[in-house]
């Protein structure tokens, strides 16, 4: 490859699948690209699992080409199908122009906006979808798009299984006018997408081709998952999210820190801007030598989602905390109404450490849970009220219990 953003790319493990590599690849050398990646707004804050495709996005940016970022909000009308054994529930447009708003509040942390040739912009695709009625969009588009086509793709057959809706059967077609929309009004020729959504990704290259004989180019990443292969996501339930009103710096950096051995490679080169020979030496590093890796990586993650000073507090916090400090300022925390002594399973259910009461059972019994630095293995004791409780569970996971006044 003649482009160095796609040997940095490469060489950082970002690329998964291209329509054209060569193609893309003579285009990014040849000068600026105006590239895209869309989401839609099903929630008011990116995750981790999103990170893969915006780090891409950032180097990007950082080698002098422009990235559009489009919030779906024509396409979250209707659901993604893709990977999803069910379809959507319905959001109302209050619930979607607040998760745009939040999803601008992630992105702006590691995309920079503004009016400069390499500054990114933000689009929503509702305002040119919104403007066609329904016989204007199959007149327009419905003789471009072929069933046998449509069905064809991987994330249409798993949903047919599960009674897809005609809604949803849309869905890859709305992506696709995306894709012409914008080369028409911005010149981009480049779409960024996670694996997953490599099917309706190029179902926009073949339309650009059709209704305007050019060449557009898709460029894939693959998929973030958690230590039991599982995508990382909103619906799948273990996300972790960007906007820190919904996973706090702290935990963010405790995630990074937590990396199973065998991802922390992979990870500096994905979720951190490290140089790559730096990467190798922390990657060489094994036994409890592995842990500075894993500090570097945390502190490298949270200080480009939440900035510096919020990285050195967090790292000092799970110092302190792993060493017997007494630091907690930094650690999440949870307001309660405790004015009577409390049972300690009534207690890590309403401060939301479980689920129920059974499972809290479980991790007391086994020693997992302790109250001040003191481990409790007796269920049926009790918690008394004071200022403040430091919980922790297992050896990783700190709550600081706030007695509200």
């Amino acid at each position: 490859m003649k482009s160095e953003l796609l040997q940095e790319l490469d060489a950082r493990g970002f690329i998964n699948q291209s329509s054209n590599l060569d193609g893309l690849d003579d285009a990014l050398n040849a000068g600026r690209v105006v590239g895209y990646w869309g989401t839609d707004p099903t929630g008011d804050s990116l995750h981790v699992g999103h990170l893969a495709s915006l780090m891409l996005i950032r180097w990007f940016q950082k080698y002098g080409h422009k990235p559009i970022l489009l919030v779906g909000g024509a396409t979250g009308r209707i659901g993604d199908p893709s990977g999803r054994d069910k379809g959507r529930p319905m959001m109302t447009d209050e619930q979607i122009e607040h998760n745009c708003a939040g999803l601008r509040k992630s992105i702006s942390k590691f995309i920079q906006f503004g009016d400069g040739e390499t500054d990114a912009i933000m689009v929503d695709n509702y305002d040119w979808m919104k403007n066609y009625g329904h016989m204007d969009f199959l007149r327009e588009f419905g003789a471009d798009f072929t069933v046998p086509r449509m069905l064809s793709m991987e994330s249409v057959r798993r949903r047919l299984e599960n009674g897809m809706t005609f809604l949803e059967f849309n869905y890859m077609t709305f992506q696709a006018v995306d894709f012409l929309t914008l080369y028409k009004k911005y010149g981009c020729s480049l779409q960024f997408c996670g694996a997953d959504q490599w099917g309706n990704s190029v179902m926009g290259v073949e339309l650009v081709r059709k209704k305007l004989g050019r060449e557009v180019f898709v460029l894939s990443t693959s998929l973030i998952t958690d230590s039991k292969g599982e995508k990382i996501g909103k619906s799948a339930g273990n996300a972790v999210w960007v906007n820190e009103d919904k996973t706090s710096p702290y935990e963010y950096y405790q995630y990074f820190r937590n990396t199973p051995d065998d991802l922390v490679e992979k990870f500096l080169k994905i979720f951190t801007e490290i140089p790559l020979d730096e990467i190798a030496r922390l990657a060489k590093l094994q036994g409890a030598e592995l842990n500075s890796a894993k500090r570097r990586l945390a502190f490298a993650a949270t200080e480009l989602a939440h900035g510096r000073d919020a990285a050195v507090a967090a790292e000092s916090a799970a110092d302190a905390l792993f060493a017997g400090g007494a630091n907690s300022e930094n650690v999440p925390s949870v307001e309660i109404d405790m004015c009577a002594p409390m049972g300690i399973l009534d207690f890590l259910v309403a401060i939301k450490m479980f689920d129920s009461k059974s499972e809290a059972r479980r991790m007391v019994q086994q020693g997992g849970i302790q109250i001040d630095g003191k481990r409790v293995t007796d269920w049926q004791s009790e918690i008394t009220p004071r200022d403040e409780i430091m919980v922790q569970r297992g050896k990783k996971i700190f709550l600081r219990v706030i007695k509200r006044n």
